[in-house]
């Protein structure tokens, strides 16, 4: 979490947002289901990145238009990250290059 952020994702209000927004969608990730896939959702994402100069405002940060429940992996890939590693089909754990 980013310093500007800290009171945001503290607050009642962001909490109680979080929680009545993943209830709303069934509690599995959004992107994952467009796909025919099954999983559990555990970060509610912001569309819009949150800045210091939005961070202030209810129609960007608690408005369920701006929101998506995602799993760890698509909330990675939403932010440009990858895994570190791979599991290959023998279940071995390896390094990504």
């Amino acid at each position: 979490m980013k310093p500007f952020a800290e009171k945001l994702y503290k607050s009642k209000a962001w909490q109680s947002c979080r929680e009545a927004y993943s209830k709303s969608v069934g509690g599995l990730c959004e992107e994952c289901l467009e796909k025919g896939i099954y999983e559990p959702g555990v970060i509610v994402h912001h569309k819009v990145k949150l800045t210091p100069d939005n961070i202030d405002n209810p129609e960007i940060t608690l408005n369920w238009n701006n929101l998506q429940l995602l799993c760890r992996d698509c909330h990675a890939k939403m932010h440009g990250k990858r895994k570190r590693y791979k599991v290959d089909e023998m279940g071995r754990v390896t390094m990504r290059e």
